[in-house]
């Protein structure tokens, strides 16, 4: 099985294409030697993934996967967007940027808060370019709960599920999720 680059540092995003792509024999940036910031210069998620696949592969020639996804909130029109990695500025981590996010929230009727997490997947070969995408929808809660996922999943309340998404398992998740949707759709693509 021919190896694929992950065009990510983020470990949490290439734990879960392991997850949800078991037959693919993904590795990190790290274990191909590669130390390249892609500069994300696009103004959609599916911009971005292509800025970082394509830099990746054309500095190896390896096949090589990108995702760029984030957290749009439909009261605070889209925002954080394409910028939720970055939101609030340098110097927040995951908690500080979900912090800010509610604090921005919080005079919002729990009947706006609706929102939604979307994630574009590029997979570059040296023959074609795969593009596809998947959609989390969701609300804001009013406070962090639960301890797995990343990013905003302690705020990302799923109410089929009646839980956010950092109280829900990992298969839960991956089965529902943005990163999830838009993978099981690349892998459909790639394998007709």
């Amino acid at each position: 099985m021919q190896k694929i680059i992950a065009a990510t540092k983020n470990k949490n995003k290439v734990r879960e294409f392991k997850e949800i792509l078991p037959d693919f024999d993904i590795i990190t940036q790290e274990e191909a030697g590669i130390d390249l910031d892609v500069e994300e210069t696009g103004t959609t998620f599916m911009e971005n993934a292509l800025l970082k696949a394509k830099a990746i592969f054309e500095k190896t020639k390896i096949p090589s996967l990108a995702d760029d996804s984030g957290l749009e909130v439909y009261a605070l029109d889209g925002a954080p967007g394409v910028y939720s990695a970055r939101y609030g500025g340098e110097g927040l981590d995951d908690k500080g940027r979900t912090k800010l996010l509610l604090e921005n929230m919080k005079d919002i009727k729990d009947e706006d808060r609706g929102a939604r997490f979307v994630s574009a997947i590029v997979f570059v070969t040296k023959d074609r370019v795969y593009e596809a995408e998947g959609v989390f929808e969701g609300v804001i809660a009013h406070e962090m709960k639960g301890a797995n996922g990343f990013g905003y999943d302690p705020v990302f309340y799923v109410p089929e599920m009646g839980k956010t998404a950092a109280e829900m398992t990992p298969d839960e998740k991956n089965s529902m999720s943005h990163r999830g949707k838009a993978l099981r759709a690349l892998a459909e693509m790639v394998k007709n």
